[in-house]
C-alpha cells in the first residue's frame, strides 16, 4: 500500500525592490525605442500581460548597466541565497519543524547557476544536519514548482517519518537584456519578477492535504517553445513559438492523460491551480479545461501582484487557495520548457 504524503507547510517570500509595471515601461522605452524600430507596438504587451506589479532582487537602474556573466552571477547568489532563506524559514516554521529536524532538501531553481548549489551555501545560516541529504535541479523552468514538489513527495514516501523540504527559487529578472532586440526579450522584460516558495513534506501525521497523484507529458519536437539561449552575457530568453494557442490546443489532453494514469478524470478536480505564465495563458487554459471566464481568479491575482516568476509562482497560488481554503480535491498544473505539462494532485480530509 502506497505511504500517504502531507503537505504539512506552503511559503512565499519576495526580494526587497518593487518594480511597477508603468515604471517597468518607461524603463523599457528608454532603453529599446531609439534602437527597435518595433518596439512601439510591441510595447502594449506591458498593458496587455496582466501583470500591475513585480518585484526585483536588484534596484531599477543595476539592469542599465554593462552586464556579463560575473554581475549576474553574483546578483543572483546574493538574490537567489536571501528568497531561499526567508521562504524555507517562514514553511518550517508554520510546520512547527526546526531545520535540523530536515532530513532531505530538494532546491529548484533555473535561472542562476550555482555550484555549491544554493542549499549548501543556506545550510549554516539555516541550521540543517550535516547528513541531511541534498537535491537540486536546475532546467524545469515554469514548470519547476510542481515538479519539484512531486520529486519532494516520493522522496519522503521512500522513508517513512522523513521531513523534505523543497524550494523553488528564481531570479527571472537577471534575463532582462538591453543588447537584445527581440519579441521574446520585450515580453520578457513586461512579465518576469523574481521570488521563492518553499514546501514541507512528510509521510506520517496530518497535514494541509495529502499528495494523491502526480505525472508530467513531455511533448515531442518542442524544444523550441520555452528555453534559455546561453551566451558571455548570460541567459537570454527563448520564446520561439506562442504559448497560448499550444496550450489551448494541448493542455486538456495531457491532463485528461495524467489523470487517467492515476485512477482520476477532470470531473474529479475541485480547482485547477494553474501556473500563471501571462494574462493570455490564464485564458487559454480557462478555455481548454473547460473552466468559466474569470476561474481561474487567484492565477490573475498572482500574476498581477508579482508577475511570473517561473518555477514558485504556481506555489504562490496555491498559498493564496490553501488562506481561502483548499477544496477536497486540487490539481496543480504547470507547463515548462521541454515542451512539458507538470500535474500534482491534492486531496484534503473529507
Amino acid at each position: 500500500m502506497r505511504q500517504p504524503v502531507n503537505l504539512i507547510s506552503v511559503a512565499t517570500a519576495v526580494p526587497p525592490h518593487l518594480l511597477l509595471q508603468r515604471d517597468a515601461a518607461q524603463a523599457a522605452h528608454r532603453g529599446f525605442a531609439d534602437r527597435y524600430g518595433d518596439f512601439e507596438r510591441l510595447a502594449r504587451v506591458f498593458e496587455s500581460s496582466g501583470v500591475r506589479q513585480r518585484y526585483t532582487v536588484r534596484p531599477l537602474e543595476w539592469y542599465f548597466e554593462a552586464l556579463g556573466w560575473p554581475e549576474r552571477t553574483k546578483a543572483y547568489l546574493d538574490g537567489a541565497c536571501e528568497l531561499f532563506i526567508e521562504a524555507a524559514r517562514k514553511a518550517l516554521a508554520l510546520a512547527g519543524i526546526p531545520p535540523a529536524a530536515v532530513d532531505t532538501i530538494v532546491t529548484v531553481s533555473s535561472t542562476g547557476i550555482a555550484t555549491p548549489s544554493l542549499e549548501a551555501r543556506a545550510a549554516a545560516r539555516m541550521g540543517f544536519r550535516s547528513d541531511v541529504e541534498r537535491v537540486p535541479v536546475f532546467g524545469l523552468g515554469c514548470a519547476g514548482g510542481v515538479t519539484g514538489l512531486s520529486i519532494a513527495a516520493r522522496l519522503a514516501q521512500s522513508r517513512p517519518d522523513s521531513v523534505v523540504l523543497m524550494v523553488a527559487v528564481e531570479v527571472c529578472t537577471l534575463a532582462f537584456r538591453l543588447d537584445e532586440l527581440t519579441k521574446a526579450n520585450i515580453v520578457a522584460t513586461a512579465l518576469f519578477g523574481d521570488g521563492a516558495a518553499a514546501c514541507v513534506v512528510r509521510s506520517s501525521g496530518t497535514g494541509a492535504a495529502a499528495v494523491e497523484m502526480e505525472g508530467q507529458h513531455l511533448w515531442p519536437d518542442t524544444l523550441d517553445i520555452m528555453g534559455w539561449n546561453v551566451d558571455t552575457q548570460g541567459f537570454g530568453v527563448i520564446f520561439d513559438r506562442a504559448i497560448p494557442p499550444f496550450a489551448e490546443e494541448n493542455i486538456a489532453a495531457a491532463v485528461n492523460g495524467i489523470l487517467e494514469r492515476g485512477g482520476l478524470r477532470a470531473g474529479d478536480v475541485d480547482r485547477f491551480a494553474c501556473h500563471p505564465g501571462g494574462a493570455k495563458v490564464i485564458t487559454a487554459l480557462e478555455r481548454a479545461l473547460c473552466l468559466g471566464q474569470g476561474a481561474l481568479d487567484h492565477e490573475r491575482e498572482v500574476l498581477a501582484d508579482y508577475g511570473n516568476m517561473s518555477a514558485p509562482t504556481v506555489l504562490f497560488v496555491l498559498d493564496r487557495l490553501m488562506q481561502a481554503g483548499l477544496p477536497s480535491r486540487t490539481l496543480l498544473t504547470a507547463m515548462g520548457p521541454g515542451f512539458t505539462a507538470s500535474c500534482l494532485s491534492l486531496k484534503t480530509a473529507a
